[in-house]
C-alpha cells in the first residue's frame, strides 16, 4: 500500500509521499515522489500501484518532456501527456499482469505550474487516463491508504490555510495512517511549491527527524481528551452508578 497526499491552498502546493514498498514479507524503501524543475516548469508526480507500471510510465514521460517540453505550456497538458503514457503501459502490460494475478491500478497525483497557468494546479489521474482537477471545494487528495488520515485534513484545510499549517496537518495525517497500517511508513518525501515562484523544493525526512513531533502530538491528543468537558456524560454515568448501588445482589437474598 501507499500514502501519497497532495494539498492545494492559495499560497501554494504541499505534497507528501511515504517510501515503503511491501512485497510479501519483504519491505524496502523506494521513492514515490518525482519532481521536475525546469524554466517556467515546476511540477511533482506521485503514484500508487504496481511499481513496475509506475517506473515504466515515468521513463516514457521523461523522454517526452526532454523532446517536447515547449508544447506543455499548461499543467493540464502535462497531465494529459502522462495519462497517455499510462495508457501506453496498459496496452503493453495489462494483459500479462492480470494473467499473473496483478491488477493494473496506477493512480497519480500531479501538481505544479507551467508558464501559461494563471496559478498552481493539482490533479488526480486515474488508471484509465482520465482526470479531475482539485480546487476550492476539495483542497486535498490522497491515493493509497486514505482511511485513517482524512479527519485532521477535513478539520484543518481551507483555501486560506498557510502552507506551513498544511504541511503540519499533512504530516499528522500520514502519522495517523502509519500507526494504523503496517504497509505505510518512513522515510517520507515532501515537495513544496509557492504560487508563481517556479521553484519546487523536494525534501526528505527520516523517522528520526520527526519522531519528536509524533510524540508531542500523541501527548497533546491525550491532554486534549482529558481536558474535554465531562458534563455531557456525567448524567449517564451517574445513572449507571445509581443503578449499580440500588441493584440487589442476588446472593444476599
Amino acid at each position: 500500500m501507499t500514502y501519497c497526499l497532495g494539498i492545494k491552498v492559495k499560497e501554494g502546493l504541499v505534497a507528501i509521499a511515504d517510501t515503503r514498498i511491501t512485497s510479501g514479507t519483504d519491505v524496502t524503501t523506494k521513492k514515490k515522489l518525482t519532481t521536475v524543475q525546469k524554466d517556467k516548469c515546476s511540477l511533482f508526480i506521485m503514484t500508487s500501484g504496481l511499481r513496475s507500471v509506475r517506473d515504466k510510465a515515468i521513463i516514457y514521460f521523461d523522454e517526452l518532456l526532454e523532446t517536447n517540453l515547449e508544447q506543455y505550456n499548461k499543467l493540464y497538458k502535462v497531465v494529459n501527456a502522462f495519462g497517455e503514457q499510462v495508457k501506453r503501459v496498459a496496452e503493453e502490460d495489462r494483459e500479462p499482469l492480470e494473467k499473473a494475478g496483478f491488477k493494473f491500478n496506477l493512480n497519480t497525483i500531479i501538481g505544479g505550474q507551467m508558464k501559461d497557468d494563471e496559478e498552481h494546479k493539482l490533479f488526480l489521474l486515474y488508471p484509465e487516463g482520465n482526470w479531475v482537477e482539485l480546487g476550492n471545494g476539495a483542497p486535498y487528495v490522497i491515493i493509497g491508504n486514505a482511511a485513517q488520515g482524512k479527519a485532521i485534513l477535513n478539520r484543518i484545510l481551507k483555501g486560506d490555510t498557510s502552507m506551513k499549517l498544511a504541511l503540519k496537518a499533512g504530516f499528522l495525517s500520514f502519522d495517523s495512517t502509519r500507526i494504523s497500517a503496517v504497509d505505510v511508513g518512513f522515510p517520507i518525501d515532501v515537495a513544496l511549491y509557492k504560487n508563481g515562484s517556479f521553484n519546487m523544493v523536494d525534501y526528505h525526512y527520516e523517522s528520526t527527524d520527526l519522531e519528536n513531533v509524533s510524540a508531542q502530538w500523541h501527548e497533546e491528543l491525550k491532554k486534549a481528551l482529558n481536558n474535554t468537558s465531562n458534563q455531557w456524560i456525567d448524567n449517564a454515568f451517574n445513572q449507571l452508578e445509581n443503578n449499580t448501588i440500588n441493584k440487589t445482589d442476588p446472593h444476599e437474598v
